[in-house]
């Protein structure tokens, strides 16, 4: 117990296996809460043109925060700031963070202002399917969420420091506040603000929680701040040219969102529930790959700025390794309790049965990508670690450039359905194109990945999902509470018993490498050890 709470004390220094834990606990409570507000929304609004519209309205923020690297700030920054203080250079780092902030959000602002002026004619662009009602209410929406990008740029520089220095727990539940602010500025707000309650609702939320919550960790330990427009300074440079391929290029990580809405717009509430199947598969990506990737990002970073280059390679692999085995097993879940959950998740007021269906039907395609989006996350932090940002994401803007006429022929061929399956047949070219690059520059050797487990993982997983999806047909959820309970009881049962009798069965070692706090060496580079060791060679 007194272990426990050490690792919830603001002030504890994680190590990976620490910080990965609390960052897990944290994304899976922030996901409850995320799903209350999603079941909030479609209990008071429904699947329709409003809620249409509300979703929409955050494309052009989402986009602006993109432009300026705000939703990267952080992985950038991080190892520059982990750099300066692993050099003892502590005001070097200030000077950096200052000018950081102080120019970038000068720059942001300047975009909020310009933004809100041209919201109509963008939006009309994007959205050329809505209907005149639809569009006012997306662009009255999208200028109340404008201004939060300042709040989410400012608080992920500021909880680059506390990553930098292994502090992890107010970063950690900055996103609890913010889903929170939106569900309660739409139960206090709506009968006089309609939907865009929801909006005022994110805008507290990300002064609060995004920013609010990392400033005060950054001041307990001493982080000060100066105004400073001092362009010359070296480290800023550095930033510069770090961020600007995250600038400049466009992530299908990101980018795959704003295709799916400008796509969907012609249909009546498939941009809702294309978002309500996409924010719950969030939820594994968010605690298996999201979590370990920022808990990972100041160790690479670490190892590759001390040029141990093996236990680099070692470390990526491993983390890659354990994250993508879950993410297997899991998926043959997803996929066989995709109708019952989603209707035990959304279900209620306005959300019809129907709805249920079709939405569960994305979920069920989009859990077939769980492993790659978890992957690609550990991967490119193992570039950004590296101080590499331009590599990845120009191959990631060619990808995503290439998918676009991909989204529009599949959409096309097989209505919303073949977006879902577009967005996995993106995210996996991204996640080849990174591990073929991580290759080629000898940062990491993929071969040296335990192929072998990963295997019996798939095996596993793939029986497991089988049996599971067989038993979940064998009951009627249509419009039943206690069906819905049934069959998810079932499927997790079955699912479980299979997993569990398939890892023994194939002698797997994952469940005991997810319990170990360090992965062991993989034979590859055990041998090279023990021949370094041989020679007389300091490992």
């Amino acid at each position: 117990m007194n272990r426990l709470l050490r690792l919830l004390r603001p002030s504890h220094q994680h190590s990976a296996f620490s910080a990965t834990l609390l960052l897990m606990t944290a994304v899976m409570l922030s996901r409850v809460i995320g799903y209350a507000r999603e079941a909030y929304i479609a209990w008071a609004f429904g699947a329709g043109p409003a809620t249409d519209a509300y979703v929409a309205g955050f494309t052009i923020p989402d986009w602006l925060n993109y432009l300026v690297a705000g939703g990267t700030a952080s992985i950038t920054f991080v190892s520059i700031y982990t750099r300066f203080i692993a050099e003892n250079r502590e005001q070097d780092a200030q000077k950096t963070f200052s000018v950081i902030i102080t120019v970038m959000t000068a720059v942001l602002g300047a975009g909020v202002i310009l933004a809100e002026a041209f919201t109509p004619q963008i939006s009309r662009h994007l959205f050329r399917g809505f209907s005149s009602e639809q569009l006012e209410l997306c662009v009255h929406l999208t200028r109340i969420l404008l201004p939060a990008q300042i709040f989410f740029y400012v608080g992920g520089v500021v909880s680059a420091v506390l990553l930098s220095r292994r502090l992890f727990l107010f970063p950690a539940f900055g996103p609890l506040l913010y889903n929170a602010a939106i569900i309660l500025g739409g139960i206090f707000l709506s009968r006089r603000l309609g939907i865009a309650s929801l909006a005022y609702g994110a805008l507290i939320g990300s002064f609060i929680g995004p920013f609010l919550v990392n400033a005060i960790g950054a001041a307990r330990i001493g982080t000060g701040y100066r105004i400073s427009f001092d362009v010359r300074n070296p480290a800023f440079r550095e930033w510069v040219r770090l961020s600007i391929p995250l600038m400049l290029g466009v992530s299908l990580v990101s980018a795959d969102d704003w295709i799916l809405r400008y796509f969907a717009s012609s249909g009546v509430g498939d941009i809702t529930r294309l978002n309500y199947a996409k924010r719950l598969f969030a939820v594994p990506i968010a605690v298996l790959g999201q979590a370990a990737s920022q808990a990972s990002l100041p160790f690479f970073a670490k190892l590759f700025g001390e040029k141990r280059m093996t236990e680099f390679g070692e470390t990526v692999n491993g983390s890659v390794y354990r994250i993508v085995g879950s993410s297997l097993l899991a998926t043959s879940f997803m996929m066989a309790a995709a109708t019952p959950l989603i209707d035990l998740v959304y279900r209620r007021g306005r959300f019809l049965f129907s709805d249920t269906q079709q939405t569960a039907t994305y979920f069920f395609v989009f859990s077939l990508s769980l492993a790659l989006w978890s992957a690609q996350g550990l991967y490119s932090r193992a570039f950004y670690a590296a101080g590499n940002t331009l590599t990845p994401m120009v191959a990631s803007s060619i990808i995503t450039i290439a998918s676009i006429p991909m989204y529009s022929a599949l959409n096309r061929a097989f209505s919303t359905v073949g977006l879902a399956i577009a967005s996995d047949l993106g995210i996996l070219a991204n996640t080849v194109a990174v591990v073929i690059l991580l290759r080629r520059r000898n940062l990491v050797p993929t071969y040296e990945l335990p192929w072998k487990e990963l295997g019996k993982a798939g095996i596993t997983a793939a029986i497991a999902g089988f049996l599971s999806h067989q038993v979940a047909r064998s009951v009627t959820t249509t419009n039943s509470r206690l069906a819905d309970f049934e069959a998810l009881a079932l499927v997790t049962i079955t699912w479980g018993g299979a997993v569990a009798a398939g890892l023994w069965l194939t002698g797997s070692q994952l469940p005991g490498d997810l319990r170990r706090r360090k992965p062991t060496a993989y034979p590859r580079v055990a041998e090279r050890q023990a021949e370094e060791l041989s020679a007389g060679i300091e490992p």
